[in-house]
C-alpha cells in the first residue's frame, strides 16, 4: 500500500481547530471567512451550494448516449470545501484516503479527508503550488508556480527535495502541472502565469525563451521535450502511455490539446490535434479514465462574448475528441482528478470550492 505523505504542522492545528467540514464552514462571517492570527488562515470567500435533490441529476448532462455508461443515474454533484480564491492540482492518496488541492493566491494546500468530511490546511507557504501528483512510490511532486519556480517532491519524512528549478542554466518559468510516468519519469508543463502578476505568486522576468513541456528522467536529467507551444498547461497520459495529451492554452484560434506518440525513450512525435475548444470554451487541467476519454476542466476563456454559466464545469470526451458529457457547476473547474476507494469519484477543483461526483469511470492513473 502506497505511503503518505505526512501531516503538517499547520494540518495538526486545522484538524484541533476545524470539525467536519472545517473552518470554510465554521468560520463564515458576512460571506468572508474570517482571518486567524493564531492559525495563519487566510481570508476567502466561501460560497453555499445547494445540491439537486432530484435525480438523475440536471447538471450531468448527456450530450452524447455513448456518455450514459458513464453517468451514475443515482449520484449527484456535492460540494466538499469552499473559501478558495483558486483551487487547482487536486491530488488523491488512497492509503490515507484523502485528496490535496491548490488554493494558490492564497499560498496554501487544502486538505479533504474522506474519512470525516473534513476541509483544512495542509500547508502554508507552499510556495504558491499549482499542480500535484503522486509519484511512483506514493510521494507527493508539486510545481511550485511561483517565487521558488521548481518541482519539489514531498518525502515520506516531510523532508522536501528539489527535482528541478534550472534548464540549461536558467530558471524555470512557472511550472504549472504535472503527472508521472509509470517508468519513474515525471512529465510537467511551464508556462508565464505565475509570474505574469501579483496573483499567482510574483511578478518576474522570464529566463527561458519558450515555453516548455520538459520531462525528468529517473536519473534526475531534465530534457525539453515541446518547445514550440504557447503556454502548455494540463497533461495527460493515454492508459497505455503511448500517447500524450496537452493543453495548449494561447492556441489559434482556440484552446487546444494536443495528442503526441511517446516512444520508449520519451520522445514525442505524430502531433495531432485532438480537442479543440471550438470558441470561448476554456481547457485547463484534465484526466483520462481507463477507457482513454478525456475529462476536462471547463469554463470561459475570458472573451466579452462568453458565457461562463453555460460554461463552466468539466467537458467529457471521448477519445476521438469527441463531447459525450457536461458536468455542469456553478464555477468554472481549472482542474480535477480520480480518486475514492473504488478510484471512480470525479474530485473537481473550481474557483472557489471543491466538489465532487461519483462515475462509472476509473482513473487510468
Amino acid at each position: 500500500m502506497q505511503n503518505t505523505p505526512p501531516l503538517s504542522s499547520n494540518e495538526t492545528m486545522s484538524k484541533k481547530l476545524n470539525p467536519r467540514r472545517g473552518f470554510l464552514k465554521s468560520a463564515v462571517s458576512g460571506g468572508l471567512v474570517a482571518a486567524s492570527a493564531a492559525s495563519g488562515i487566510a481570508s476567502a470567500q466561501s460560497f453555499d451550494f445547494k445540491p439537486n435533490q432530484r435525480y438523475p441529476d440536471v447538471s450531468v448532462q448527456v450530450l452524447d448516449p455513448s456518455f450514459l455508461k458513464y453517468r451514475i443515474y443515482s449520484s449527484s454533484v456535492e460540494q466538499l470545501g469552499s473559501g478558495m480564491r483558486w483551487a487547482e492540482g487536486p491530488v488523491y492518496f488512497p492509503a490515507g484516503r484523502y485528496l490535496l488541492v491548490s488554493d494558490i493566491p492564497n499560498n496554501r494546500l487544502m486538505k479533504f479527508d474522506e474519512t470525516n468530511g473534513s476541509f483544512s490546511v495542509f500547508r502554508d507557504n507552499a510556495n504558491y503550488a499549482n499542480g500535484n501528483t503522486r509519484d511512483t512510490q506514493g510521494r507527493l511532486v508539486t510545481c511550485e508556480h511561483s517565487v521558488t519556480r521548481r518541482i519539489t517532491r514531498t518525502e515520506h519524512n516531510g523532508k522536501i527535495t528539489v527535482l528541478a528549478d534550472k534548464f540549461e542554466g536558467k530558471r524555470l518559468n512557472a511550472p504549472n502541472d504535472i503527472v508521472c510516468k509509470s517508468d519513474g519519469s515525471i512529465w510537467f508543463t511551464d508556462p508565464l502565469f505565475g509570474i505574469n502578476g501579483e496573483w499567482e505568486g510574483t511578478r518576474e522576468k522570464p529566463e527561458q525563451a519558450t515555453t516548455n513541456v520538459y520531462r525528468i528522467a529517473p536519473d534526475g536529467s531534465l530534457t525539453a521535450m515541446l518547445t514550440d507551444l504557447v503556454n502548455p498547461n494540463g497533461l495527460a497520459f493515454s492508459p497505455d502511455e503511448k500517447r500524450l495529451y496537452v493543453v495548449e492554452w494561447k492556441g489559434t484560434p482556440n484552446r487546444s490539446i494536443w495528442g503526441y506518440d511517446v516512444a520508449a525513450d520519451g520522445n514525442l512525435s505524430n502531433k495531432t490535434k485532438v480537442i479543440d475548444a471550438n470558441g470561448p470554451g476554456a481547457l485547463d487541467g484534465f484526466k483520462v479514465d481507463k477507457e482513454g476519454n478525456l475529462w476536462c476542466g471547463w469554463g470561459s476563456n475570458g472573451a466579452l462574448t462568453a458565457k461562463p454559466e453555460e460554461l463552466d464545469g468539466v467537458m467529457v470526451f471521448n477519445p476521438q475528441g469527441k463531447a459525450i458529457g457536461h458536468i455542469r457547476l456553478p464555477e468554472r473547474c481549472a482542474n480535477l482528478t480520480f480518486g475514492g476507494p473504488k478510484n471512480n469519484r470525479l474530485y473537481m477543483a473550481s474557483c472557489h470550492s471543491l466538489y465532487a461526483l461519483y462515475v462509472e469511470a476509473h482513473g487510468a492513473v
